[in-house]
């Protein structure tokens, strides 16, 4: 509580803290642990649903000099990789080896989401479409070989999520080729 001057390491809130222990850590010590808020925490252990909105805090937390922040922001950013801004921010995060390797160390296995020919797809990958896709609500069919770039990954690992004629929509993967 000391390090984190009686605020949430997150969010900077000042009300209802306590520790939390981040899982996958090397030890137990103060190190591996940061100071949070019950909303924070409660989405840290899914407890409570997860607020994209709420995660925008990351945007300074994850520039603290602690790798426990690092560590906890780093993983919530990968939790919610499907936003853009947090896919953004994602990018622009570094961390020293041993601090991505304990981060990582807790993340969920996820299936690859892989596009028509099986290349798997990452955030940030350009694809193009290989057939006409009628886009339901948007009034419009995006026609095969449309390009969508700087794709984003959701949490189905079959879709992914893209621009298409200014419109974010999903899109089943397997209707798309990496370019």
């Amino acid at each position: 509580m000391t390090r984190a001057n009686s605020a949430c390491e997150l969010c900077k809130n000042t009300e209802n803290l306590d520790v939390y222990m981040i899982p996958e850590s090397p030890d137990e010590t103060a190190g591996c642990a940061i100071a949070t808020c019950q909303t924070c925490r409660e989405q840290l252990t899914g407890d409570a649903e997860l607020t994209p909105n709420h995660w925008r805090c990351l945007n300074d937390a994850m520039w603290s000099t602690e790798p426990a922040v690092q560590v906890v922001s780093y993983r919530m950013l990968s939790r919610l990789s499907s936003e853009g801004w947090a896919q953004d921010l994602l990018d622009m995060m570094y961390l020293e080896d041993a601090t991505k390797q304990w981060a990582e160390a807790g993340l969920i296995e996820r299936e690859p989401t892989l596009d028509c020919n099986g290349t798997v797809l990452q955030p940030g990958d350009n694809v193009h479409l290989v057939k006409d896709l009628n886009v339901k609500g948007a009034g419009f069919t995006a026609k095969r070989g449309t390009p969508v770039r700087g794709i984003s990954l959701s949490d189905n690992p079959l879709h992914i999520e893209g621009r298409v004629n200014g419109t974010r929509i999903v899109i089943i993967a397997s209707y798309t080729k990496k370019s």
